[in-house]
């Protein structure tokens, strides 16, 4: 059983296009949920690469069943900002449900 005893707020950003790349626009990100949740560290289980915004501190978090969270968003966890790494998943045990994801901590 995981207890939610971690604030964090989850940020959504646009995407911005030019003629030539198209990424999100971080900098005017809203928070689309915030409550609490469960963050666990996690293994790394992939290298970085040069061209990534994150570095290799991984977490696993396990949010409420009614938490807005997508594959693109962003976590903010104690001033830390983290990128989703997987699709939300939901976990059913008995009558305890919650929202799976894990996350990798932003560089810039």
């Amino acid at each position: 059983m995981h207890h939610f005893n971690d604030w964090i707020e989850v940020r959504r950003a646009e995407i911005e296009a030019d003629a030539y790349t198209r990424r999100r626009a971080w900098d005017s990100a809203v928070s689309v949920w915030a409550g609490w949740a469960s963050v666990q560290p996690a293994d790394a289980d992939e290298a970085d690469s040069p061209e990534r915004e994150t570095t290799n501190a991984h977490i696993k978090v396990f949010l409420p069943p009614t938490a807005v969270v997508d594959s693109m968003d962003r976590l903010v966890v104690d001033g830390i900002t983290y990128e989703v790494r997987s699709e939300p998943k939901v976990w059913r045990r008995r009558s305890l449900a919650h929202i799976y994801v894990k996350a990798w901590r932003v560089k810039r």
